[in-house]
């Protein structure tokens, strides 16, 4: 089953657009491929699209991306929370910095490695996901993602975010899988003196390590086999704005080093390059790795972590601000409500109460999944628990008990597996993987089917 309903793939090259087909079709429902920007405008017109893949040069021997740009802010014009994905066979600093300036999410260069091809697309699907199903409340921001809450636990979570972020100080954000720590590094940028510029995100628990070192400094030609053209990296493309590291935790210790030089001098060496580029950003960093486990030297440098956590925002469980759990439930059912075109279900004050007290392992995201799930299965009748598939409240489902057969039923195993491994490394998700036998993606994707 795809995670997204619909990419748009705007190239002039047949060949690209069979290519980015094929690569990206297991995300996406629907996959609609244009060759001209006036077709690429009537496409996103009459659509929703989850990312908008954009070539930046159509006109033959372009190169200086002017036409893809042009056709960016157009979009951006028509829907400006629109996702956009750049793509270029000239990936020179110039066209990432400027697609990224004019409000592209992010760049790929061609040709492209298809790993690399989905896991951009990936995680700029879901930050239109995220955007979309945000609640509207406090810690507003510009791009329309805030975060949502009044319990105490938040209160100082709010407050946090609005005295931190005029200043230029590191942010380290803690908290479980799905609290919204992408949320809080979104407000924090969109209330910060660089909201004009970049906010560049870099999820480290979806990047093979190999590929890291590439990623966040870039490389030049040739500095490996696949190197065919330089490239920019992440650290780069954000210059002027916001560096948004999540996962930090998944960051090999032999590239903390070089990461905490980057900050310390301001500057970034790419692969294979002599010479090295002076960077300004601000670095917002995230995980889910406990302050104990941070602070194990074998795990995590500890002279970068005094470099991330000047200022440090620690976001509570949903279990610990259960008083916030009835305004995210209002919220996720008006929106699932309008999206699949149903009238707005009720809530009878017993299925209120269970949903209330539910400990939600996998927190906020947890939720909206559930309320999806039953404003999808309910339709017009009022919501019962069972609509909305509650687990135990236990730390896991046992295969056995004294008086049942063994539970053999596969989503239900999956989960359990899942989350235990996740409990027993402390939410490490490359330890979790390792143990499950897995890649680092291959969980994420689980823990999403799963709510965890």
């Amino acid at each position: 089953m795809a995670d997204f309903d619909c990419c748009i793939i705007v190239d002039d090259d047949e060949d690209i657009l069979v290519a980015a087909r094929l690569a990206l079709r297991g995300l996406f429902r629907e996959i609609v491929t244009v060759s001209s920007p006036d077709k690429a405008l009537a496409a996103a017109a009459g659509r929703s699209p989850d990312v908008i893949l954009l070539d930046a040069n159509f006109a033959r021997g372009a190169t200086d991306a002017q036409e893809g740009l042009a056709l960016l802010d157009q979009l951006l014009a028509a829907d400006p929370e629109a996702i956009i994905v750049m793509i270029t066979a000239h990936a020179g600093v110039n066209v990432a910095v400027d697609a990224m300036k004019h409000g592209a999410t992010d760049f790929v260069s061609k040709p492209w490695e298809n790993d690399r091809l989905v896991q951009t697309v990936r995680t700029a699907a879901a930050l239109r996901r995220s955007r979309r199903a945000a609640p509207a409340g406090q810690a507003a921001s510009s791009n329309g993602a805030p975060l949502i809450g009044s319990a105490p636990a938040m209160a100082r979570v709010h407050s946090l975010i609005a005295r931190a972020a005029p200043t230029d100080a590191n942010v380290l954000v803690l908290g479980e899988n799905g609290t919204g720590k992408e949320l809080v590094a979104r407000a924090l940028h969109d209330q910060s003196l660089r909201a004009a510029k970049p906010m560049v995100t870099v999820d480290l628990g979806a990047i093979a390590t190999e590929l890291i070192d590439s990623e966040l400094f870039g490389h030049v030609k040739g500095a490996f086999t696949d190197a065919r053209a330089d490239r920019i990296g992440r650290i780069q493309a954000a210059d002027g704005g916001t560096l948004f590291l999540d996962e930090i935790g998944n960051l090999p210790l032999h590239l903390q080093p070089k990461l905490l030089t980057a900050l310390e001098q301001r500057q970034v060496t790419p692969v294979g390059a002599n010479k090295a580029v002076p960077v300004d950003i601000r670095v917002i960093a995230a995980t889910n790795m406990t302050t104990t486990m941070l602070r194990d030297p074998r795990s995590f440098r500890q002279d970068l972590l005094f470099r991330l956590n000047t200022v440090e925002i620690d976001l509570p469980p949903l279990r610990d601000r259960r008083e916030d759990i009835p305004a995210l439930i209002d919220h996720y059912l008006a929106h699932y409500a309008a999206r699949y075109g149903r009238t707005h279900s009720t809530v009878p004050p017993e299925t209120r109460a269970a949903l209330v007290h539910h400990d939600w392992p996998g927190n906020v995201r947890a939720l909206r999944h559930a309320v999806e799930r039953a404003v999808i299965l309910a339709g017009d009748a009022p919501l019962t628990p069972d609509h909305f598939a509650l687990l135990p409240n236990e730390p896991a489902l046992r295969m056995t008990t004294a008086s049942s057969a063994p539970d053999l039923n596969l989503d239900r195993v999956e989960r359990r597996l899942v989350e235990e491994a996740l409990k027993k490394h402390g939410y490490n998700i490359s330890a979790a993987a390792q143990e499950l036998g897995v890649s680092r993606a291959a969980l994420y994707r689980r823990m999403e089917k799963h709510g965890l």
